[in-house]
């Protein structure tokens, strides 16, 4: 793995249980807001059905979970695995009254549910956060039933050298912006970090491929900025 954090695990919960309070507030201001365009644009992609099930992986506050019900008409059953306890809290508080979505602490690398069990697999900005992203994508194909959709969306590698050059220069503000919402620096220098030594679009196929997945394509939002990546069990 590209990561060269030490204790990759206790590095990830100690950062995102530092920003669970304001992490949605964060997500808007570091994004401008695009990030709800872009899981627009997911699950767009995805174009969930009624009466199918869903795993949201690494669910964070729950964003896709809340689009796949309302997606499907209330008639969906969902699935959110989230690895920090305190980002599991907001997220099941925030949607409270969506009685169809279940809650889970795991992480991605070891969920505790039955193989083939999923129409649906979705992770959104958690795969680079994984201490073994071979084990997470095994897992992945493991509970999907056969012809389940697998999808990612996640920061990526820019195709445009001009916009490049501006991302890289608001991405070092990002950490001061984080310092003066959340209190802290480091849980956003972790961030940048982590989308500096995440895989490209064309290595993220490679890699789901290797592990079992077929028919992978990509797509990318905003120049690469993020890109979702789709693939199926067969």
């Amino acid at each position: 793995m590209k990561s060269t954090i030490q204790d990759k695990n206790k590095l990830v919960n100690s950062v995102f249980s530092e920003v669970h309070k304001n992490y949605d507030l964060m997500n808007d201001i570091m994004s401008f807001g695009i990030h709800r365009i872009w899981k627009e644009k997911f699950i767009d992609w995805m174009n969930p059905q009624k009466n199918t099930k869903l795993i949201d992986v690494a669910s964070g506050t729950g964003d896709i979970a809340k689009m796949f019900y309302n997606r499907t008409k209330s008639t969906g059953y969902i699935t959110c695995v989230e690895p920090n306890i305190k980002m599991l809290e907001q997220g099941k508080e925030k949607l409270k009254k969506y009685p169809t979505i279940k809650w889970v602490n795991a992480s991605a690398e070891k969920i505790p549910v039955d193989d083939d069990t999923f129409d649906y697999y979705s992770i959104s900005y958690g795969l680079r956060n994984v201490t073994d992203i071979n084990k997470a994508l095994k897992e992945a194909l493991r509970v999907l039933k056969p012809g389940g959709h697998f999808m990612c969306l996640e920061f990526s590698k820019i195709n445009n050298e001009i916009l490049n050059f501006f991302y890289k220069k608001y991405s070092m503000t990002i950490p001061y912006i984080g310092k003066y919402i959340v209190g802290s620096k480091k849980p956003y220098e972790y961030l940048i970090e982590s989308i500096e030594n995440f895989y490209n679009q064309d290595e993220l196929v490679e890699l789901m491929s290797k592990n079992g997945f077929s028919k992978i394509q990509f797509r990318n939002v905003s120049n690469g900025i993020s890109a979702i990546h789709s693939g199926w069990k067969v």
